[in-house]
């Protein structure tokens, strides 16, 4: 058998579905996800999605005005459904028709409608093989499955199981995200059955990120065990940078009344006035406790991504922190990780060939008796 072919597949369902020359996703990163990087990422090739949580519609209306002055390049825009004011933002995405949404923790059933009337795409972000199915049956086009090695909000199971578990189990196309870095990451995601990558933590340290310097220092500096899995930093399972604050954040749970009382002075950093928090955790009394927690966490969010203050802040950052060695352009990134992964190729195609031919060549030797 020649499992391998000599022409690299750039070209998946992903870069069809949203009209993309490579199959590479900038993911929806609170303060990093700006319209800078999305519209670095997408001229890149790739598919820039900005985050839309720190913004209020008015700043999330001007932020689509910006990407499209600075790209004719498709993007896309994050909600995150259970936090205050994302719906509110996602209508303004909606009214812009912006080409492509991306939604989390959250039913999105009347996004993908009113999405597929103007003719824009809808991704969901699962981690669940339930939530996938649940996904494709509401109508998304698209799945960003995030795997344990993920920044921020990543799943149980690792991406090497997780990926082809699900990718197996639906028939629309997958983005793996959780692991992913290099040339060698996408060319094993396409093998696990995901048809394109969003790779956070590596687009997060480029040199057309908004992310601090210093956060980008201690990236390099650091390796892939230095980072932290915990439920307590805010309220959902998330993996942040190992360093000494966050080893004292995420030892025990927040009290849950100073988180709320948190909650409610960090409204106005992400431009959330406090009447509106409070109604929104009151309209969901059974995430209220999250609702706290994840409100709590802004402050140290912002510090660390912002500030670059990795002593009063703590950083979302994902495994691949391991795999991150310099700070170059996005346009770098690109064709860097496009190129590795088309050596890879070429080198496995070299090696079976190579093989084919020796088994063909020796079956045809005389036996010697």
């Amino acid at each position: 058998l020649f499992p391998y072919t000599t022409l690299f597949r750039s070209k998946t369902r992903i870069t069809e579905l949203f009209g993309i020359s490579v199959p590479l996703v900038l993911p929806g990163m609170s303060w990093i996800s700006t319209p800078q990087l999305v519209a670095a990422v997408s001229n890149a090739g790739g598919l820039g999605i900005l985050a839309s949580g720190p913004l209020n519609p008015e700043q999330t209306r001007a932020a689509i005005h910006e990407i499209r002055s600075l790209t004719d390049k498709p993007f896309g825009v994050g909600v995150t459904l259970l936090m205050p004011g994302a719906k509110e933002n996602a209508e303004v995405a909606l009214d812009e028709q912006v080409p492509v949404i991306n939604f989390s923790l959250g039913k999105g059933d009347w996004l993908i409608k009113r999405a597929h009337e103007y003719g824009g795409k809808v991704i969901a972000t699962v981690v669940s093989e339930k939530h996938a199915k649940s996904a494709e049956k509401i109508g998304a086009d698209a799945l960003l499955v995030t795997g344990h090695e993920a920044a921020a909000h990543g799943g149980n199971v690792t991406s090497l199981v997780l990926i082809p578990s699900i990718a197996s189990k639906v028939s629309i196309p997958v983005i793996a995200t959780g692991g992913f870095a290099d040339g060698r990451g996408l060319l094993a995601a396409l093998s696990l059955g995901a048809e394109g990558v969003a790779m956070g933590s590596r687009f997060a340290t480029s040199a057309d990120s908004p992310l601090h310097s210093k956060v980008k220092e201690a990236v390099i500096a650091r390796s892939e065990q230095d980072t932290i899995y915990s439920k307590n930093f805010d309220g959902i399972p998330a993996r942040v940078m190992r360093t000494p604050r966050s080893i004292k954040a995420t030892r025990r749970p927040m009290n849950f009344f100073v988180a709320s009382w948190q909650a409610t002075k960090a409204a106005k950093l992400v431009n959330q006035p406090v009447w509106k928090i409070m109604v929104g955790m009151l309209a969901m009394m059974d995430k209220v406790k999250l609702l706290a927690y994840f409100g709590a966490s802004v402050p140290r969010l912002q510090a660390a991504t912002i500030d670059g203050d990795l002593e009063k802040g703590v950083q979302f950052i994902g495994q691949t922190q391991g795999l991150i060695e310099d700070v170059v352009s996005v346009d770098e990134l690109v064709q860097r990780i496009m190129t590795e992964a088309q050596a890879l190729h070429t080198k496995q195609a070299a090696y079976w060939a190579d093989r084919k031919s020796t088994r063909l060549n020796s079956s045809h030797m005389p036996h010697l008796v």
